[in-house]
């Protein structure tokens, strides 16, 4: 039967909400024939936009031409332009979708009836316990699941006669953090405190009860509070929540068989609204505790410790992890040491892919960006220093082209594979992305959240390192490179003679200095200008890389000047190097590439040098020679009639 390969898109995996989902869809995805590749991102969690549009750019990695369908959990994605752009791309690539709580037209949809589950929080409250002042703790303000869940609230209010100040709504981003800042604001607010809070899930709802018995309030004599969502076991909580229970796992479940139906083309709605029900309970007061029976808290504490004990096991990893990354001085250590990490983690698959720009400033980069340029896109083709698969390394695979987004080594034909992708980055900086398959470490935490960060951290500051290694190459080359012709300056050309040059004078070797002084600069930048006076000076210098190749170091002395060195000449091996170098230039003159006729005045001494003695008096000696020879010469030579 024909496998079919799904693109999951998806922001803060670590969150119970997305977990829930997540885990539904992988375990439908081998009864459906799917194949699932999650591009995964940790947006929103730093208070960092840089970072945040580092992380949403993995949404830009996949070709969705080249997918079957996708699943698509865009509510999760605080920014609604990379929402719109996704969407766009599956519309152009034309492949079904199903989206998860966020009702788009053309696509399949499945969700739950907001409204209606918020109203009977909110008629509970009010009918049931009597409550008349409340406050608010809100998801975002774009988040169409939570603004449906706030207009079911203000619309009940409404209903019976009660209206709330917008002060007393906090708009938070679903995460706990929010319930705590929530609290702190009304606090802070000099208002009188609520009689009740109603919260858009149960994770800002959990950290707003703590918060609230911090300051010296209890839940619920004082204030009651509700959540939303019912995504953690209550009883883990300070006391149990009144929330909306929902099948977040079937829905995963449910988003693969609506795409597998419409690949077979059986006949199903565009949308599924799911069942739901309210669970009333401690927090607002109407149950001491949902639990009768002691042995389920037993059960429940041998679950939390053996999930603390793992996450110990982990986080201990981890550390030694992140202190033998921070040890490393080059790539090569880099990687050897993310390999054997990965060995450990024990994937079945797990590929390390770095953009090919990711260290754009390495020695060999020809055009140097400018450092306003920050590579923010993946190259089409991608480095994969590292291809773990079937139990080896698979050192043979070096790069793949990006829209294939793994190398295609194991041969696995069953279907319910499942990829997690997730990004390389540095703030905007894209340095590449992970693959990762069947990963023995959780996924589904904060704890994978900080193996990545650190992972990308560290690979920047490899990428810095290589960065200073290539500005103190360019520095070097700057103290002894003539950067306008590229050949030796003063300060290389005595770097480069000056143990040669110490040697002849201590053992009594003949040393050769030439003076070449070209002909006619003056005249040839008042005729052409001085771009073309500059063409010739390279053009000098191109003839003498061209002839000295018999170990004479040679350099541009100043100005339009040149000389050259060799240890061990003679007369007769100077005579026929000048000879090569008029040849040389006689050649240029021939291809009537230049508006001027090239022409130099070469003068050469040999001497027997004494130890002490300066290698520029014999530069003098050379140019008292040279300047013989141009003494011979006419003006009517240097240029063109």
């Amino acid at each position: 039967m024909k496998k079919y390969k799904i693109a999951v898109i998806v922001a803060g995996i670590d969150e119970n909400y997305q977990s829930s989902i997540l885990l539904g869809i992988e375990s439908a995805a081998a009864e459906c024939m799917l194949d699932l590749i999650m591009f995964a991102s940790f947006s929103g969690t730093m208070g960092n936009p840089s970072h945040d549009r580092g992380e949403y750019n993995i949404f830009r990695l996949p070709d969705f031409s080249t997918f079957d369908g996708a699943i698509l959990l865009t509510n999760t994605i605080d920014d609604k332009s990379v929402v719109e752009d996704i969407r766009s791309r599956i519309r152009e690539a034309g492949i079904p979708a199903v989206s998860i709580d966020d009702n788009v037209d053309d696509m399949y949809y499945i969700g739950i009836d907001n409204k209606t589950a918020m109203r009977k929080i909110t008629e509970h409250f009010i009918n049931v316990h009597g409550f008349t002042r409340f406050n608010y703790i809100s998801g975002p303000k774009e988040n169409p699941e939570s603004m449906d869940r706030l207009s079911a609230f203000l619309e009940v209010l409404a209903e019976n006669g009660l209206s709330i100040d917008e002060d007393r709504i906090y708009y938070g981003d679903f995460r706990a953090p929010a319930g705590k800042a929530a609290v702190e604001q009304f606090l802070q607010s000099g208002k009188p405190m609520p009689e009740a809070i109603i919260c858009a899930n149960d994770v800002m709802a959990a950290t707003a009860v703590n918060c609230l018995f911090e300051a010296g309030y209890t839940v619920p004599d004082d204030i009651a509070v509700s959540g939303f969502d019912n995504t953690y076991n209550n009883h883990n909580f300070r006391i149990e929540l009144t929330s909306v229970e929902r099948p977040f796992n079937y829905s995963g479940q449910l988003a693969c068989k609506m795409l597998y139906n419409h690949f077979i083309h059986k006949p199903q709605d565009r949308k599924a609204i799911l069942d739901m029900s309210t669970c009333f309970t401690e927090s607002c007061g109407c149950a001491e505790s949902a639990v009768s029976d002691i042995s389920e808290y037993k059960q429940l504490n041998i679950a939390n410790y053996n999930r603390a004990e793992k996450i110990s096991s982990y986080m201990s990893l981890f550390n030694k992890f992140t202190c033998d990354l921070q040890g490393c001085a080059s790539f090569d250590d880099y990687i050897a040491t993310i390999k054997g990490f990965a060995a450990y983690m024990d994937p079945s698959e797990f590929y390390f892919c770095v953009c090919k720009d990711w260290d754009i400033e390495r020695p060999d980069e020809r055009n140097v960006r400018k450092k306003t340029e920050i590579p923010t896109k993946y190259t089409d083709e991608v480095y994969t220093p590292i291809a773990y698969c079937c139990g080896e390394f698979h050192d043979e695979v070096k790069s793949i082209f990006t829209r294939d987004l793994v190398p295609h080594i194991c041969d696995d034909r069953a279907p319910g594979k499942v990829y997690y992708m997730v990004p390389l980055h540095f703030g905007e900086r894209c340095l590449g992305y992970m693959a990762i398959c069947n990963c023995k470490v959780p996924i589904y935490n904060s704890l994978f959240q900080s193996w990545c960060l650190t992972m990308s951290n560290s690979l920047e500051n490899i990428r810095k390192i290589i960065t200073l290694e290539y500005a103190v190459q360019r520095l070097g080359k700057l103290y002894i490179q003539d950067t306008f012709s590229g050949i030796y300056n003063r300060n290389g050309f005595v770097q480069a003679t000056k143990n040669v040059y110490a040697d002849c004078a201590k053992n009594g070797r003949n040393v050769m200095l030439m003076f070449i002084d070209l002909d006619g600069l003056k005249t040839i930048n008042d005729t052409y200008g001085h771009e073309t006076g500059d063409v010739a000076i390279r053009s000098i210098a191109s003839v003498l890389r061209s002839t000295c190749k018999n170990g004479e170091v040679f350099c541009r002395f100043g100005g339009d000047e040149f000389i050259v060195f060799a240890a061990d000449s003679t007369d007769e091996l100077a005579s026929d190097l000048t000879k090569r170098i008029e040849h040389s230039i006689e050649v240029i003159n021939e291809s009537m590439e230049n508006p001027f006729a090239l022409s130099a005045s070469i003068g050469y001494t040999i001497a027997r040098p004494r130890e002490g003695e300066d290698i520029f008096r014999f530069v003098t000696a050379a140019d008292k020679i040279m300047y013989e020879e141009k003494r011979k010469k006419k003006l009517s030579k240097y240029l063109k009639k």
